[in-house]
Formats: structure tokens, sequence, C-alpha cells
């Protein structure tokens, strides 16, 4: 099987961010990047598949600047076999990335392709959508788990009270989210191995866009606490702040 895992570069959860002076992006300095999480369960899932088969082609394809070749090395490091930069920028929007995309994978060999159900940046749940829909592909969003069989897919998705089970045909679009794929680290071995293979480096024009950042602001401030009393004795006096002031009730 030959997967196709879109990844995409992002600051680590842990980072905090500072919006620029212009308040419309954000201060790249001292920020740490790594691989969208979403995107190594994908990575993950193509992985074990090709092992399961004891065969196959895993590519990893991002979108960006030159940074964008980071992402890259990371999952060669993990495991993928070779990797695409589509270099048309940073901070496209997402139809635009996944234009770039779909034409990209148009020309291309393939049965799978595997996206993060999200970007934890911006928490963009649409671009693998759409690339499905501009390719003419079935998708699954939110999957957890999948299995091939006869040149169909079965897939486990995560649902609110539930697991609903669907089928697709080969070639289709899958989004992941955690599952049954735990994400494994990057060895030595690969790491090395990572850093002796080619990145295909595409200069692509971005899409235009209808995608306009006015403005980006921090969070308000959390209201300090309060302690309304102890015990059973402060259950009368909190039902009446969260009905007086907190319109909650």
């Amino acid at each position: 099987m030959k997967s196709i895992v879109c990844v995409k570069r992002v600051p680590d959860t842990e980072t905090r961010i500072r919006i620029s002076g212009g308040e419309t992006s954000v201060e790249a300095a001292g920020v740490k990047y790594v691989l969208n999480p979403y995107d190594e369960f994908a990575l993950e899932a193509a992985l074990k598949h090709k092992e399961g088969a004891g065969e196959g082609q895993v590519t990893a394809i991002t979108v960006g600047g030159a940074e964008g070749a980071e992402a890259l090395r990371s999952a060669l490091a993990i495991g993928a076999d070779d990797a695409v930069l589509l270099r048309a920028g940073a901070g496209l929007e997402g139809l635009a990335v996944a234009k770039l995309l779909a034409e990209e994978i148009r020309g291309r060999s393939y049965d799978l392709l595997l996206f993060g159900m999200k970007a934890v940046d911006d928490d963009l749940q649409a671009v693998g959508p759409m690339v499905a829909e501009l390719l003419d592909l079935p998708a699954a969003t939110g999957v957890i788990e999948f299995a091939t069989t006869d040149g169909r897919i079965t897939a486990q998705r995560e649902i609110d009270g539930g697991i609903e089970v669907v089928e697709l045909k080969l070639p289709c679009v899958l989004t992941m989210t955690k599952g049954s794929y735990k994400p494994r680290s990057a060895s030595l071995k690969g790491i090395m191995a990572a850093k002796k293979k080619t990145i295909e480096d595409k200069a692509v024009e971005a899409p235009s866009t209808g995608l306009q950042v006015d403005k980006l602001s921090y969070p308000p401030e959390r209201t300090a606490g309060r302690i309304v009393g102890q015990g059973a004795d402060a259950v009368p006096e909190l039902l009446r702040l969260l009905r007086e002031e907190a319109k909650v009730l």
C-alpha cells in the first residue's frame, strides 16, 4: 500500500505564544516548533499498515516555507520513506493549503491519504476533507483505527457516546485522532538516516485567499475565584451566586 501523510509544522503546545507588534501574527523568535501531534497519529497508522503488509511506501508532504523541512525531517526520522516540501510561504489559510496538496497528490500514485484530524495551532479540521472533495475521494474523519481488505477500508470513528464503523473504497482520505496508533519516537538510527534522505523541494504559487487576519488578541484574564463557605452550609450561597451573578442556573 502506498500512503501519503500530509503533515504540518506547529508551535509546541507548551510554548508561550506572543503576538507580534502588528497584532496580526505570532512572534516566531523563541518559539519551539514540532510535528503536529495529530499528524503523528496519521504517520504511525501508515507505518503500522506498511509493516503489517510487509511492503509499501510512506510519503510525507507539507506546505509552507523553507522551515517546513524541519517537520519533514522529523517524519523521515520516525520512518517515512520520502518527503515533499511544497514551498509556498508560511501562514496560508486552509483552502489554499488543500488546493496545493490536491494539485500535488493528483499526479501521484497512492492508495491512502492520511491527515491528522486537526492542527493544534489553529484548530482547523477542514484540510483533509477539503482535499478529499477536490480529488473526489471518499473520506472519514476522526478515525481511531482502520483495516484494509480487498481494496476497501473499514474505519472506526470516534463519535459522541460510541464508535461508528464505516467502509470506504480505496483510494480514500482518513483524518486520524488519538486511538490505536501510539506515535513512536525517532531512533538514533532513524535520525541519522533522515539526514541522508533527500527532501523533494518544489516552489509552488500560493492560490488566492479569501481569508484575512485583522487582529490577534490574548484570551481575557480569568477573574479571581471566591470561597463562599465550607461544607453543606455553603450550598445556598453558591446556588444564589450561580443564579444571580453567573446566571448559569
